[in-house]
């Protein structure tokens, strides 16, 4: 069944949302034998099939919340359809890579694998990444954590629990290909973590629910350390990355 928990906020999520790091392409890539055609499931706003229209001859990129693919960031060589991840609608044994960005625990994840399979060329590659928590320095670590696993805690999907577990516990029934660790890095003013925080599943639940806005008080008290409005700081989150080879 398909959880639409963003198409709500498709806006707030295309705009506020952090970019991938290029070192992460770059290996994912390196690991695949053609670079035809690349399938990003669960597309979102379109943020790693962009980037993956830099590596490969076409990109189709799916998502089953058409409202997300109408925010989506319109690139030549890249396709966008709506569908589901278990009903992709590519042809068999057409896909050299297949992508799951920030998404993978919110699939049916046996019906995925299964559609990966078939898609899939032999010895092609398929990877799924995720980030949790972020950091902006040890002075607001305590606000965050707080407003993350207490404030909110209780409107997060149940999926949640792999992320914060860096999809190390996440069913991937692929030959495993070791990994690296990554980072993903921005520099941002309070301003603009807040909207990344407004974009967060777990916030629009609780707006619907409670009929409040939950980051406007997480924001005046982490003006409190954070120092002037145009103040930016490095904010950061571990990346979660599965790779795997299908045979």
């Amino acid at each position: 069944m398909f959880l639409d928990l963003f198409s709500r906020q498709a806006s707030t999520y295309a705009a506020a949302r952090p970019s991938y790091p290029d070192a992460l392409y770059r290996f994912i890539v390196s690991l695949v034998p053609r670079r035809l055609l690349a399938w990003d499931c669960a597309t979102g706003n379109g943020q790693a099939a962009r980037d993956l229209g830099r590596y490969f001859e076409r990109v189709i990129a799916t998502d089953a919340s058409a409202e997300q693919i109408a925010h989506a960031a319109n690139v030549p060589n890249v396709e966008y359809r709506v569908a589901a991840a278990e009903a992709s609608g590519l042809p068999e044994r057409s896909v050299d890579l297949t992508t799951v960005a920030q998404a993978l625990h919110w699939l049916d994840l046996d019906g995925f694998a299964r559609e990966v399979r078939r898609v899939t060329v032999p010895g092609g590659v398929v990877a799924a990444w995720s980030y949790g928590a972020c950091h902006a320095g040890d002075d607001v670590e305590e606000l965050l954590r707080d407003f993350e696993h207490g404030i909110v805690g209780p409107y997060w999907n149940a999926g949640r629990r792999w992320v914060d577990e860096g999809y190390r516990t996440i069913p991937f029934p692929f030959e495993e290909v070791p990994v690296p660790p990554f980072e993903l890095r921005v520099e941002w003013s309070l301003s603009q973590l807040g909207e990344y925080v407004k974009s967060w599943s777990a916030v629009a639940r609780y707006r619907r629910e409670c009929g409040e806005d939950p980051v406007a008080p997480l924001m005046e008290r982490m003006a409190n350390h954070w120092g002037s409005a145009e103040r930016t700081r490095d904010v950061t989150w571990a990346l979660g990355l599965r790779v795997g080879r299908v045979g």
